[in-house]
């Protein structure tokens, strides 16, 4: 049986905590800067955990079991 690719679009955005959790970044941060205040500016910059409606779908992108 062939070994699954893992997807190059997801391995550029997620990362694998120490304790198994999947952390993303924050969308909207990238441009159209202008009309967004200081506060939402600030709070889109960090990193999150993942919810957990999502891990599954990600982790089949990541091929991780």
């Amino acid at each position: 049986m062939p070994k699954i690719k893992t997807n190059s679009g997801s391995k550029k955005r997620f990362v694998l905590t120490g304790t198994g959790k999947i952390k993303r970044q924050h969308a909207y941060h990238s441009h159209i800067l202008t009309k967004k205040t200081k506060k939402q500016k600030r709070n889109l910059c960090y990193s999150t955990i993942l919810d957990g409606t999502n891990v599954r779908q990600v982790k089949e992108l990541l091929a991780i079991r």
